[in-house]
């Protein structure tokens, strides 16, 4: 394989994560946000999607982030008659945002991340291996 095409295919990788895994930390923050009143929707899970596309250059099969999607899960409920944003019978619209699957998404995102940082290290290193044997 072309070591360019091999670097692009990376690094195309490299960014796509990066995005998703700043997605995901914006839903782990979000989590526990309460709207600020009862007519206003509370924050929404986001999805990052990924799109395909060639490199005219090197032919290779890039991937890249798509568009953000939103969840259209229902928003989890507490009963929470004090808050300003509680509904009239006392329940406070929350986050469709659950931990356990944002923890998990993160990680599948983060060996993502590793697999494609590993494929740039042993390209170099072929590369490197290359210039040796031809001095």
């Amino acid at each position: 394989m072309d070591f360019l095409k091999s670097l692009s295919i990376a690094a195309s990788g490299l960014k796509a994560q990066s995005g998703r895994m700043r997605i995901i930390a914006e839903n782990i923050a979000n989590a526990d946000s309460v709207a600020t009143s009862s007519n206003v929707e509370p924050y929404r899970r986001k999805i990052a999607t990924f799109t395909q596309h060639v490199d005219r250059e090197t032919g290779a099969s890039l991937v890249e982030a798509g568009r953000v999607r939103r969840d259209p899960t229902a928003f989890r409920t507490k009963y929470d008659p004090g808050n300003p944003a509680a509904d009239a019978k006392g329940e406070v619209r929350m986050p469709n945002v659950n931990a356990l699957i944002e923890n998990m998404d993160m990680r599948e995102a983060q060996r993502s991340y590793e697999a494609n940082l590993n494929m740039v290290t042993t390209t170099r290193r072929m590369i490197s291996r290359t210039l040796e044997i031809l001095k």
